[in-house]
């Protein structure tokens, strides 16, 4: 009896509703599901937008003050525009006269080209130099590497562009030293052959970057490579140009780069040194002052951005040259 009531009981339950127990407790057990998956979805969504609010305010510059900018000045590299009034479409008309009836602009090709070629080789031979002397272990190298930095910083200012037009002046420091020696030396800076010299010594001067870029390099440049060179008798000039050199090479691809892009952009020794001109007789018309005097002294800004335009492509071909001749003489070690 106690079987058949039971049995009677699950039918009955059965019958009329036994299994809502079993349907509720799964209804039970489910509903939080959709809360919790709402909830996730909400966190995803979050983590996704998240990385997008910090970059806001890069993207908000990037596109509001530098690409806005840029492409803005593209188009009006083919108008005549002078700031004043509308833009006037002349199409190709500012890249042809560039090339074909402005001597003053292939003038500061010419000087620019002079100042890059010769600046930067200089200054990374001298960095590195430098680089290798203090890489010997001496004392305070600390303070040594802060003082030799110091110059990569306050170069390109405005005060140091004063100063340095005080030291090379007719009265300045370099002709009162060569006083002493009974050379009676003129204004280096009022020289045409010698004006655009001392801006290339002020641009040798800012070693301090590329310096400490080498000297980290040095520290990396493995021990028993120069160990296994002195046991095979290999003199120290030889270990630099076979195992130094060749081991620095990716890093003085990175300098290179960095410093033709840095002097083809220079502006500011040469507006200071020269009173805004590029002067005497053009000697320091680089093309980014020559670029500013079409701008905003003669309001020729459509002139002014096709020049701009012409600086950042030859910057872009040069800078894919050095990276594609790497293949050729710059060593990884792989």
């Amino acid at each position: 009896m106690k079987s058949n009531a039971t049995t009677s009981e699950r039918a009955t339950s059965a019958g009329d509703g036994g299994a809502r127990p079993g349907r509720g407790r799964v209804r039970a057990s489910s509903r939080p599901a959709p809360a919790r998956s709402v909830s996730l979805r909400r966190a995803v969504r979050r983590n996704k937008i998240a990385p997008y609010l910090f970059l806001l305010p890069w993207l908000i510059g990037f596109f509001v003050i530098t690409l806005g900018p840029m492409l803005y000045s593209f188009y009006l590299s083919f108008t005549d525009f002078n700031l004043l009034g509308s833009a006037e479409w002349v199409g190709i008309d500012n890249y042809i006269e560039l090339f074909t009836s402005d001597p003053k602009y292939l003038e500061s090709v010419r000087v620019t080209l002079v100042y890059v070629f010769v600046s930067v080789p200089l200054q990374l031979a001298f960095a590195l130099l430098l680089a290798v002397l203090l890489n010997r272990g001496l004392r305070g190298l600390a303070i040594y590497r802060s003082i030799y930095y110091l110059p990569s910083l306050i170069g390109a200012s405005v005060a140091i562009a004063v100063l340095w037009r005080q030291m090379f002046g007719r009265n300045g420091l370099v002709n009162q030293v060569l006083d002493w020696f009974g050379i009676v030396g003129e204004s280096w800076i009022g020289n045409p052959d010698t004006a655009l010299g001392t801006l290339i010594i002020l641009n040798v001067w800012t070693f301090g970057s590329p310096m400490v870029i080498f000297l980290a390099a040095l520290r990396q440049v493995p021990e028993y490579l120069y160990e296994a060179a002195a046991v095979d008798g290999v003199s120290k000039w030889r270990a630099f140009w076979h195992i130094t050199l060749p081991m620095l090479t990716p890093v003085v691809l990175f300098n290179l780069v960095l410093q033709l892009i840095g002097a083809f952009q220079a502006f500011t020794p040469a507006y200071v040194v020269s009173g805004g001109t590029g002067g005497p007789v053009n000697s320091t018309l680089f093309y980014t002052l020559y670029l500013y005097q079409k701008g905003f002294a003669n309001f020729e800004m459509g002139y002014a951005s096709a020049m701009a335009w012409v600086l950042f492509f030859f910057i872009a071909i040069v800078t894919a040259v050095n990276f594609w001749l790497s293949k050729y003489w710059v060593h990884y070690d792989d």
